[in-house]
């Protein structure tokens, strides 16, 4: 047997012999590689804080404790060690277990978390919470060095270390120098500090020196000298100076220095940083040498890790077009947040290096440094994910469209992402983005759509644009052209069907199947969701009385409710209304396909909504 197989119950970690924990940690990573290879997920992040995850649960108990994973792609091992691992292999399908911390899934999970740099803030909440409520229990917020490019974070940190709450803040460092420790004498303060002795004797220290008379002032004096030194010979003084007390750096591959760590952590009255080192894809030699292609991957061969060629999809289009376009006009720019080969801007980083910009997790920085360059006269092109814009609503409006500034949003994964779940469906950009006064915004359904609308949205537009696309690649309909509105097919006389985006493959089965069951659909596809073109919806809805309205979006502020209402505002007479949507809810993971069938916004569900408009089995054969 194993010994990750030995492990039977949350406790067995916590008194496993210490000496079996490197080849757990082997067994660990055998094991996340294999179900990634099979499933997809992140694989990088996971294999780096092995040993960390393992020391956590060394030290804390997370049925009581409270850890929260900043992101949370970095919570496999935690799963498996924590009653899952029999559940490991359905990661990211559907009705399976989730990519990401979830606490209706386990106890252990304390907070949903999937975007980044806010497990501080939440953190400190619980701990104020904690301390309010006269509870014991710790907190630790598990924070990449990534997450530290994001402005939230360092409002969490600032505010933490004000308060003097007791919490746990553990910087996983896997690539980003922060104030970069050099030499023997930082190695020999990293090792001092990491002493019991040490941090008793500086906390009674602290306290002795504010009791005697005079003590104030010459501990500060004492302590900008002690500081002045500490910069020069180690540049690790700006969390202290933020009010935690700073541990490390520490092996993020030791246990032994890391529950160490822990430990004088978890007995420290105030807040505590941990500083760990780590390497992204330890253990596994294509991903440490290739860390980027290894974070959220697609199934690949398990033992040479090759992963197999993609097909085309709408961000590799993207990318294309938008390198062509800036080819031949120099004022165009590109911006990612820490997705750049995500969006597919990684030839036009490449052939481009002036004109492209990677702003870190920052996303409403970004729109506000669009705005900027836009009024100056520059085109900026923002590529980035539905669910990550969402983070940027103040700085569209208020720097982007308030003063009417040409610059283009290139809206990926928007509509339902897949196996990532809540935290990263494109559900809700059709509702904000729409609510945005001088916004323009297009939705292409094919890669000829993409390519042409997004020349227009730069060339063409004049104020705030957005074009929103989705993940993966496209279906039937492959038509290009830039037209607000059109309709596919015949014209219809029972009901108006009104699509957008990819959603119109579903809306041409649909209707072909209609047809056979004697039911005339008008099909109405829109490019332009934002404003809308109800011309030829005007006619046909006062042709058919009956309006479906088929997207991948929530329900509220969805385009189908925007369409009813313009409808009565105009008087076109409405006798029947179908919003096919993602409803009001949080799409969980699964498959797209999966998940269009769960919210009945599949080929089948739109036949099935049609027919009960319509009559049903009135009009011809019984729904199969």
């Amino acid at each position: 047997m194993s010994i990750l197989e030995s492990l039977n119950s949350y406790e067995d970690i916590k008194t496993l012999d210490e000496a079996k924990l490197a080849a757990l940690c082997e067994e660990l990573r055998r094991f996340v590689v294999e179900t990634t290879a099979e499933r997809g997920g992140h694989l990088s992040s996971n294999l780096g804080v092995t040993e960390l995850t393992v020391a956590i649960h060394r030290v804390f108990d997370t049925r009581r404790d409270r850890l929260l994973f900043d992101v949370g792609h970095q919570s496999y091992i935690h799963k498996i060690l924590t009653g899952r691992r029999d559940k490991f292999g359905t990661l990211r399908a559907f009705g399976g277990i989730s990519g990401f911390p979830k606490p209706g899934e386990s106890e252990h999970d304390a907070f949903v978390a999937g975007h980044a740099s806010s497990a501080i803030s939440t953190a400190l909440g619980m701990a104020r919470a904690r301390t309010l409520m006269g509870q014991d229990y710790n907190v630790i917020a598990l924070v990449g060095d990534g997450a530290l490019t994001g402005g939230l974070a360092y409002e969490g940190l600032c505010d933490a270390g004000a308060s003097g709450e007791k919490m746990i803040v553990i910087l996983n460092d896997n690539g980003m120098s922060i104030d970069k420790n050099v030499g023997a004498m930082a190695r020999h303060l990293a090792r001092l500090r990491l002493r019991h002795s040490y941090v008793a004797f500086k906390n009674g220290y602290r306290r002795l020196m504010r009791r005697i008379p005079g003590g104030s002032w010459l501990y500060g004096k004492l302590h900008t000298v002690k500081q002045a030194i500490k910069e020069t010979i180690f540049h690790c003084t700006m969390f202290e100076d933020m009010g935690f007390s700073y541990l490390g750096p520490v092996d993020g591959h030791n246990i032994k220095s890391l529950v160490s760590a822990l430990t004088i952590a978890r007995d420290n009255s105030g807040p505590t940083l941990v500083h760990v080192i780590t390497t992204k894809g330890k253990g596994c030699r294509y991903a440490e040498v290739n860390p980027d292609a290894f974070h959220g991957v697609r199934s690949f061969d398990p033992v040479t890790g090759l992963i197999p060629a993609s097909p085309p999809g709408f961000s590799s289009v993207f990318g294309e077009e938008l390198c062509a376009i800036a080819a031949e006009n120099k004022r165009v720019m590109a911006v990612t947040a820490a997705m750049i080969h995500g969006t597919g801007l990684a030839d036009f980083a490449a052939r481009f290096p002036a004109r492209f910009f990677d702003v870190g997790i920052c996303e409403g920085h970004a729109v506000s440094m669009i705005g900027g360059a836009a009024h100056q006269g520059l085109i900026p092109v923002f590529a980035v994910y539905s669910t990550f814009l969402q983070r940027s609503y103040d700085m569209i409006l208020q720097d982007m469209a308030l003063g009417r500034e040409h610059a283009v949003l290139a809206v990926d994964r928007a509509g339902l992402s897949g196996e990532d779940g809540e935290t990263h469906q494109g559900s809700m950009d059709i509702s904000y983005l729409c609510s945005v006064p001088n916004m323009t915004v297009w939705s292409p359904a094919s890669f000829n759509e993409l390519r042409d609308m997004l020349r227009f949205c730069v060339e063409r537009e004049t104020g705030p644009v957005a074009i929103r696309y989705p993940k993966g690649g496209e279906g039937e309909y492959t038509e290009g052209g830039v037209v607000p509105a059109k309709r596919l097919g015949e014209p219809g006389e029972d009901v108006t069907l009104v699509t957008y985006g990819i959603s119109v493959n579903t809306a041409l089965k649909a209707k072909a199947e209609l047809k056979k069951r004697a039911v005339a659909v008008d099909l109405i596809k829109l490019g332009r969701v934002k404003p809308i073109d109800f011309e030829l919806i005007d006619g046909s809805v006062a042709k058919t009385g009956r309006l479906a309205v088929l997207e991948e979006s929530v329900a509220d502020g969805c385009l189908g409710q925007q369409i009813a209402a313009g409808l009565l505002e105009r008087g076109v007479r409405l006798n029947s209304l179908s919003l096919l949507n993602l409803g009001d809810r949080f799409i969980p993971h699964g498959s797209v396909e999966e998940l269009r069938h769960l919210c009945g916004i599949d080929a089948k569900g739109v036949v099935k909504a049609i027919l009960s408009m319509t009559g049903g089995p009135a009009h011809g054969k019984d729904e199969t």
